[in-house]
């Protein structure tokens, strides 16, 4: 598996990520199904790993998805020494809705949960703030995980649902090393509000959730035509075509498709070597919406 460094941090991580969220919310699959999922993408090379403290059902079930990672970890027989697992919090689950919570004291207490969650016994890999809460300035919500990270129980941290200013003042807290905001042929933000170009200006890896534009929507990659023609052209999957092409987009772009099946993750793993060129990633970016 290729492998590109975690943006200034010198850790190199695979290319392509596992996004472990499918395993654990809604209609999810038996654990045991999973943790077969996230096996097979440790043999495939793949070494990064997305998770959230929010990965679960509602509230009750909270670190659902950390835990099962933590689990798959500790069973599986090959070396785990060099996989990295990126957590967020800030986020809270009722009654399966998303909502913002950037409370500092909730935020240092969800990053200990999580801190024991996925093993307790070396830092968190990357903690990442979830969503910026209204409620709380930037300073107030990242000054918890910064106190987390002088304690020894985060190693780097990163922002979601960030907007450029966002960030920048959240860098004015704590040394950022990752990004992650949606983005998807369906949703092009990053490109046109600056982030993805200050990623690459500060070095910080670009995080693309919701590759293939989410349950709802992924199904009808199929009918964006370039995407489907190509896909055939090249006898590969409309998710393999969509990878090629974030990554092409820029190379701090690090693409975590969620997978809840092994063909799913092993369709995912295949699409590190495929490569598109400058005209094929034009003409996705003409028949796409901005």
């Amino acid at each position: 598996m290729e492998t590109v460094q975690l943006g200034k941090t010198g850790i190199k991580v695979s290319a392509i990520g596992l996004g472990a969220m499918p395993m654990s919310i809604y209609e999810r699959p038996p654990e045991s199904d999973s943790v077969k999922v996230i096996h097979r993408a440790l043999d495939l090379g793949i070494k990064f790993i997305d998770t959230a403290d929010s990965y679960c059902k509602d509230e009750y079930d909270k670190h659902h998805n950390e835990r099962l990672i933590n689990q798959a970890l500790q069973s599986y027989q090959g070396d785990t020494n060099n996989i990295f697992v990126a957590t967020k919090g800030g986020l809270m689950r009722p009654n399966q809705a998303w909502t913002s919570n950037g409370n500092p004291q909730h935020l240092q207490e969800t990053i200990r949960v999580s801190f024991e969650a996925l093993g307790g016994k070396k830092p968190i890999d990357l903690w990442q703030y979830h969503a910026p809460d209204p409620d709380y300035t930037i300073k107030e919500s990242l000054t918890a995980a910064k106190e987390a990270q002088e304690a020894g129980m985060i190693r780097f941290i990163g922002v979601s649902n960030f907007s450029v200013d966002q960030i920048k003042q959240a860098q004015d807290v704590v040394d950022i090393v990752s990004v992650q905001n949606q983005y998807n042929p369906w949703y092009r933000k990053a490109e046109f509000d600056g982030v993805l170009e200050y990623c690459e200006i500060q070095n910080l890896t670009f995080l693309p959730w919701s590759p293939f534009g989410g349950s709802r929507r992924h199904q009808g990659l199929q009918d964006i035509p370039v995407i489907a023609k190509l896909a055939k052209g090249k006898n590969v999957s409309v998710y393999a075509i969509v990878l090629a092409w974030l990554r092409a987009k820029s190379s701090c772009v690090l693409p975590i498709p969620g997978a809840s099946k092994i063909s799913s993750i092993e369709d995912s793993a295949k699409a590190v070597n495929m490569k598109l060129s400058h005209e094929e990633v034009q003409r996705i970016d003409r028949e796409t919406a901005s």
